[in-house]
């Protein structure tokens, strides 16, 4: 039987989806019915589907008291929105089941997660607030048993303790948490053999407010070949040229965590994503041994106009990673050909000094291209995404090859958005090649087979629709032109 918290969140949840509109609702990204999604949480796969947990205010299209917002797939493509799992109905949680992971062990899955409380006036950080680790657990993966709290805070003076990330270790469960000790960032590790008793390991990672920020939320630790990846959501970087130009980034170190439960970092910080809105990234094991990864496709105080239709927030594509050298590769998951829906033929294209509108248009499209920089002589040359007949909107991705940067303008990319992203040109590339996803409100680029990749919100009028070749100031060659349009499976 649900609780009453979950009984109401439900029917808010139906009262609210009447009064909901979609001209900028994602058709194959997942989004929550009604209401404010962000950071995803507890990935899992479960009885033979992917489960994927949401932090979820289902009363408003703003950020709220949280609830874990619940959807499942079978093939990572068709999604089914699921009832709320977990609503803050307890003194543990009383104002926010805050981020947290699943596991399955012994037939049931098992979540873990922040309870949140403020101390004083409810959103006033100033005035405290104090966060505990509390566990639930589900025979179905529907219907959600809570078992209290079972990790306080090491000291009661840290109120920042957060986003628990549990996975299997040898003969036992390990728990990396994000913390805050004074200004300073802090990884701390915990273990257990049951999920209901937990040792303290300590500090596995330390950091210092002027180099690492002052908290690293969504921590993510996980094996990938013979090193280890610290992912986390680092909080209070401050922008370094082209690098960290978000309010807060994905970032991650290459290492080794030791039995002794110390990471030793051999890599600095690397930026996850290039885009505008990208955030809170956690992954899980697939049952085939790949490494998927979800993120926010959002970013703190940024605009979102879809708040006025009654829906704000969507997830990134899932991401097969992998790592080359000292960067994680970032692919669509290989499922996400099913997406497509119709093929269309396109030629290369050699321009000078010119701006060719293709024989292509829509706002759910699978875009490859490759763009040859050994004979190319254009200042400027790349795509014009969601094109306005009128001129009024467009979203650019273009090489600047005077500054040697590959470049994501969304100046003119619609409503409420703007600001330009970048990446570095390797020295002596001789070609580029883009993988694009356009959806109604988003763009996620893979560049050079998901050596790095964007990812960007857009919002851009119902008549913008064009894709567009250009080259400004000399010529550029494209080859390999092939797009898709993309099936409509919106929710």
């Amino acid at each position: 039987m649900l609780s009453s918290a979950l009984s109401k969140a439900h029917e808010a949840i139906l009262e609210q989806l009447e009064q909901r509109h979609d001209a900028w609702r994602p058709a194959y990204h997942l989004a929550p019915q009604v209401g404010w999604m962000n950071d995803p949480n507890g990935l899992v796969f479960f009885q033979g589907e992917y489960h994927v947990f949401y932090q979820y205010h289902p009363y408003s299209t703003k950020w709220g008291p949280m609830h874990w917002g619940h959807a499942k797939s079978a093939d990572l493509v068709h999604w089914q929105h699921l009832p709320v799992a977990l609503a803050p109905d307890t003194e543990a949680d009383r104002d926010g089941c805050f981020s947290g992971s699943a596991v399955v062990w012994e037939d049931r899955l098992y979540l873990l997660y922040t309870g949140h409380r403020w101390l004083g006036e409810p959103g006033r950080e100033d005035q405290g607030l104090y966060q505990v680790q509390c566990l639930a657990s589900s025979e179905d993966g529907l219907v959600f048993t809570k078992h209290g709290t079972v990790i306080e805070p090491p000291v009661p003076e840290m109120q920042h303790f957060r986003d628990p990330k549990v996975w299997r270790r040898d003969d036992a469960w390990w728990m990396a948490l994000g913390a805050r000790e004074g200004d300073d960032p802090r990884l701390l590790l915990y273990r257990s053999h049951d999920l209901f008793h937990w040792e303290a390991l300590g500090t596995a990672l330390g950091g210092t407010r002027e180099q690492d920020g002052y908290m690293w939320e969504c921590p993510d630790l996980f094996p990938l070949g013979d090193e280890d990846v610290f992912l986390c959501s680092p909080q209070g970087l401050r922008p370094q040229g082209y690098r960290y130009r978000n309010l807060y980034q994905n970032a991650y170190r290459l290492g080794r965590l030791t039995d002794a439960a110390r990471f030793l970092p051999r890599t600095d910080f690397i930026e996850l994503d290039h885009g505008h809105d990208f955030y809170a990234a956690q992954t899980l094991e697939a049952p085939d041994g790949r490494r998927l990864l979800w993120a926010w496709l959002d970013m703190w105080e940024s605009p979102m106009p879809s708040q006025a239709d009654g829906w704000c927030g969507m997830l990134s594509l899932p991401r097969e990673v992998s790592r080359e050298g000292d960067r994680l590769r970032q692919r669509p998951a290989r499922e996400l050909i099913a997406l497509r829906e119709s093929e269309h033929p396109l030629a290369g294209q050699h321009l000078k000094s010119e701006r060719l509108l293709l024989p292509l248009e829509g706002e759910r499209l699978e875009l490859e291209i490759e763009l040859d920089l050994s004979t190319s002589d254009a200042e400027r040359f790349g795509l014009a995404l969601r094109v306005d007949p009128n001129g009024r909107e467009e979203t650019l991705l273009y090489v600047d090859a005077q500054a040697g940067r590959l470049v994501l303008d969304r100046e003119r990319a619609g409503r409420g958005v703007a600001g330009v992203r970048s990446l570095p040109l390797t020295a002596g590339q001789t070609t580029l090649h883009l993988r694009l996803y356009l959806d109604r409100s988003s763009l996620e680029v893979f560049v050079d087979d998901g050596l790095h990749t964007f990812g960007s919100r857009l919002y851009p009028g119902p008549d913008s629709q064009g894709v567009a070749l250009f080259a400004s100031n000399g010529s550029a060659r494209f080859s390999q032109l092939r797009a898709w349009t993309l099936r409509d499976l919106a929710l």
